[in-house]
């Protein structure tokens, strides 16, 4: 008997099983099914919240969100799973500050020009390598009052790219005045002004102790002193630092005079640096009852951790009880000293935006380090989120208009009439070594967003993926999964069933079967194809049972003759097919023939598992019938079926045509608009059906947009299209070819890179470089295609690790190495990857497989022996004095800008000393502030010869995920692209 699935085949055969054993379980169904259902309520309700004195009179009363954990969260897990609150920094720095990462110090062109309200902007453009992975794409950066754009578009060798395509591309179309170069480098300068315009990479954040039974934020500030779990809490979330001399980041704190306290305590995660205002560490005042100065600092920070002492059964604190208009965010944490935990409660002023990680129910933690690591993120994404509302938003679009319009005021009187060119991108390469100047100052500053070292816990990502097949030799049409194995159609060779590496491919239609479109349904035993094009296009349907028989008793081939009793009748002509995702009670396909959509239901739902077919024919296309015949204006080029909330006349169809979404009743085929494209040009990606607490949405996705829209049944059948205040919409950086829901996720996978958000609110999570990528399938599991194989992580040198990443592209995992050229009639082999879902919505996973996006591994010179250090957060304590930066820094820009350098044409020998000592600079100053006695030993050499081995920088640190020597360096020739 077989022991993988207990099938009865002989032991002899069990190769071939391995194979063919797809056992019918709904697991992964239910997964997928449950990419649709989210919810926000995660994420608290608004309430009002009254705080009265202690007589009972009402003081203030505000609208908050409170978070403090779902009640209906499953709690099943176990120690060393996953939770489904997963810990991310949104919109991390490293991913969004683009101008300094990509185009200062390298070769780029900005132009500045007026739009149609005679309002001025300015464009930056670069090609850049996405993260040294020889992957080269266009960058654009256009700054305008309203805010600030960015998107990345393919490079082609053979096209060239001009500056009005890629405005219309940001859907500029009409200009007062064309754009125009700007020759001036100290252009550079003002544009790093402007990008600090969207927020600091460092944080300050206000600790305001209260003891139990204390109403009023008069008696929380009166605190002279805390107590001893107040100072436990403290250790926890930083370092207590002496003020006055302090080179660091200070948040408003005088560091000369000790105006603002002696000590106070000081952290920093993942790049950056963050100082807690805490109470009772500032200036205490016995004669003023109010304590201003406290008060001065507490109160204008936006973000308030309020320690409460007592249990959980005493009076609670209230947002209200605090007097200030600046503070959006409280954070209320109590430790329970019986068990050793801390309790987290989260209260928002309604008008900020949801930001993540939301709290898991209970919101107890146990383990302190889990909390710290929670509560920074926490924190940091609140700030966050709140400078997007209209308080702090309208302020930031005063001051980006005014820099804007002072900026172009001062440019147009010397600025150069240089017209527009059609291929005038990457001419010209002005002021280096003022850029490296500039930069390097940033970096000393603080305020660079370099560096990925943190203290926080060692996670394994939910996106890592696994290497599911490394040699496969076909194009891949189409896909979907089956069971533990993948069903492909490909260009040339029909379609196969593959089982990852262990055994070759199994061929189940040979190449006269030319599938273009497929669904794989295990519980209703059916396999679902659109095969061929044109005329000749039909939808056929097979039971899976069949096949799979088939195989095991190794019948021939299908052929597309020995599919015609498998033809769904009326389908001839069909260029597009799409069914219910929620197909528990009744299967529902639409399928597009022209301008005309095709209804077909499944009349009786089959009893699901291998043993369907024991009875009937092997045709399941008896048990389809035709429902109806809607005709649209247009055909559609995106679909996607809509459940009602009753299932009786009030299911829909969305379809995407010209420039607009439309809602189709199936009952009456009434169409309603349901969002119109303002673009001259749209690419319709996908229509994504999602349900929110059990009411219908749709993820509308086109171009760089997408529109999530709430779908409110009305009378049962009409839907009620209109603005919702839960609709919202957020902008790619990269064009997507198809969009996935995992929910708390989506994914965007674009030519060469997977962009990874989140649903409720859009915020960018990670974007990963996977060169030619292509995505395969999302039912259930995603499996993606790449040309690139894996390097193996044990194989690479230190410098091969280091090369990978240039100082300001800082890399935290594994990406494929891009192959070598082909020669002539050599075919390159496809990697398939796979991504289990599972892993992202939030269920037990094991260590995953090496792929694309695995931890990397830096390893250490072979001269250097350094001890394992166990997968634990190190300590914070701080060794690194910013005043030795300051001296290395200066001599370094006296040799740069004193000797003989030429300021226009750098020599690559200070080009290169140069980019060693900013990436010495800025992984040396993250490192150093939370490293346990780190020993860095530096070796910097200017030499004006030629022939010049690139020094390197050695770093000797406890800090995970990975605790080891490893050396950075850096080539001139790899951080810059030859453009001609």
């Amino acid at each position: 008997m077989c022991t993988v699935c207990f099938c009865g085949v002989v032991e002899d055969e069990q190769a071939t099983c391995l194979t063919m054993c797809l056992c019918y379980s709904s697991a992964s169904e239910d997964l997928g099914c449950r990419r649709g259902d989210f919810s926000r309520k995660h994420y608290g309700s608004v309430e009002l919240l009254i705080s009265s004195d202690a007589d009972g009179a009402i003081q203030r009363a505000g609208r908050f969100r409170v978070e403090n954990g779902s009640s209906d969260e499953t709690s099943d897990y176990t120690p060393g799973t996953w939770r489904r609150t997963d810990v991310h920094l949104e919109n991390p720095e490293y991913h969004t500050r683009w101008f300094f990462k990509y185009f200062l110090g390298k070769v780029h062109q900005n132009y500045v020009g007026t739009d149609a309200e005679k309002n001025p902007f300015y464009l930056s453009v670069v090609l850049s390598d996405q993260n040294n992975q020889r992957v080269p794409q266009y960058r654009a950066i256009l700054w305008r009052k309203t805010g600030t754009l960015k998107i990345s578009l393919p490079y082609s060798p053979n096209k060239t790219l001009s500056v009005k395509s890629i405005l219309s591309a940001m859907n500029m179309d009409r200009f007062e005045k064309g754009p125009r170069e700007i020759l001036n480098p100290e252009i550079q300068k003002d544009l790093l002004v402007l990008e600090e315009q969207e927020g600091s990479v460092n944080f300050k954040f206000g600790v305001l102790y209260a003891k139990d039974g204390q109403l009023t934020d008069d008696e929380m500030f009166s605190n002279e002193v805390g107590s001893e779990n107040f100072d436990k809490f403290l250790n926890l979330l930083g370092d207590a630092i002496t003020l006055q001399g302090w080179a660091g980041y200070r948040g408003g704190l005088d560091t000369k005079n000790d105006t603002t306290g002696i000590k106070s305590i000081y952290t920093v995660y993942q790049g950056h640096e963050l100082m807690f205002h805490v109470s009772t560490m500032l200036p205490y005042s016995k004669e003023n009852k109010q304590q201003v100065e406290r008060k001065r600092h507490i109160g204008n920070d936006i973000v308030t951790i309020v320690f409460q002492e007592g249990d959980d059964a005493s009076s609670s604190f209230k947002p209200s009880m605090i007097r200030s208009h600046f503070t959006h965010i409280f954070a209320l944490v109590r430790y329970n000293s019986q068990n050793d935990s801390y309790r987290l409660k989260i209260f928002s002023e309604e008008s900020v935006p949801l930001f993540g990680p939301p709290l898991p129910s209970p919101p107890v933690f146990t383990d302190h380090q889990e909390f710290r690591d929670f509560l920074l993120v926490k924190l940091i994404n609140g700030e966050k989120a709140t400078l997007e509302t209209p308080t702090f938003a309208q302020k930031r679009q005063r001051t980006l208009d005014m820099l804007i319009r002072s900026l172009y005021q001062d440019l147009m009187p010397d600025m150069h009439k240089v017209p527009i060119k059609s291929t005038d991108v990457f001419l010209s390469f002005v002021g280096w070594t003022h850029c490296l100047a500039l930069k390097l100052k940033t970096i000393v500053r603080g305020d660079a967003p370099t560096s990925l070292v943190t203290t926080g816990l060692y996670r394994k990502e939910p996106w890592e993926s696994q290497s599911f097949c490394s040699t496969f030799p076909y194009e891949i049409v189409c896909a979907d999964s089956w069971g533990q194995s993948f069903l492909v159609s490909t260009d040339t060779a029909g379609v196969m069933l593959l089982d990852g590496e262990t055994l070759p491919p199994v061929q189940v239609f040979d190449k006269t079967m030319v599938v273009k479109q497929m669904h794989v349904l295990e519980p209703q035993d059916l396999l679902i194809t659109r095969a061929d094009k044109g005329k000749d296009a039909r939808l056929y349907v097979f039971r899976l049972s069949a096949l799979k028989r088939g195989l095991e008793e190794r019948q021939l081939v299908r052929s597309k003759c020995d599919c015609r009793e498998n033809k769904l009748e009326k389908t001839k002509g069909c260029h597009l097919y799409s069914i219910n995702t929620h197909h528990g009670s009744e299967l529902r396909i639409v399928a597009a023939i022209r301008n005309k959509l095709l209804l077909i239901t499944r009349k009786h739902p089959r009893f699901e598992g291998p043993s369907a077919a024991a009875t009937g024919t092997d045709s399941p296309v008896e048990e389809f019938q035709y429902i109806r015949e809607i005709c649209l204006c247009d055909p559609p080029v995106v679909m996607a079926l809509v459940d009602g909330p009753t299932g009786e006349n009030d299911n829909m169809i969305c379809v995407a045509y010209k420039h607009q979404f439309d809602l189709i009743n199936e009952s009456t085929g009434d169409a309603y608009r349901l969002h119109h494209v303002d673009a001259n040009r749209v690419n319709f990606v996908a229509a994504i059906d999602v349900y929110e607490d059990g009411e219908a949405g749709l993820l509308l996705c086109y171009n760089y947009i997408c529109y999530y829209k709430k779908v409110c049944p009305f009378n049962g059948s009409t839907p009620m299209i209109q603005s919702n205040t839960s609709d919202f919409h957020f902008s790619w950086n990269q064009m997507p070819n198809a969009i996935v829901c995992a929910f708390p996720y989506i994914l965007a996978f674009t030519t060469d890179s997977i962009e990874i958000r989140l649903v409720v609110n859009g915020n960018l999570v990670y974007t990963a470089v996977v060169p030619e990528l292509q995505l395969a399938a999302s039912r259930s599991d995603i499996y993606f295609v790449s040309s690139a194989p894996v390097s193996s992580a044990s194989n690479c040198s230190s410098r091969d690790t280091s090369s990978q990443s240039s100082p300001q592209t800082p890399t935290g995992y594994e990406m494929p190495m891009f192959p070598s050229p082909l020669g002539d009639g050599e075919a390159a082999c496809k990697h398939i990857f796979k991504i289990p879902l599972c892993n992202l919505v939030g269920r037990s996973i094991e260590r995953p497989l090496k792929s694309p996006l695995v931890n990397k591994v830096l390893t250490a010179p072979a001269s250097v022996m350094v001890p394992p250090t166990p997968l634990i957060s190190a300590t914070h304590s701080l060794s690194l004095s910013r005043m030795e930066i300051k001296e290395i820094a200066s001599r370094t820009r006296k040799e740069l800008l004193g000797d003989t350098t030429d300021s226009t044409q750098p020599d690559s020998t200070v080009a290169l000393c140069y980019f060693e000592l900013e990436s010495y600079l800025s992984v040396r100053y993250r490192l150093g502030s939370e490293s346990t006695e780190a020993d860095l030993d530096v070796q910097l050499h200017c030499s004006t010869s030629s022939e010049v081995e690139p020094e390197k920088v050695l770093l000797r640190a406890e800090s995970p995920p990975v605790a080891s020597a490893f050396s950075l360096t850096t080539s001139f020739e790899e951080d810059v692209l030859d453009l001609k």
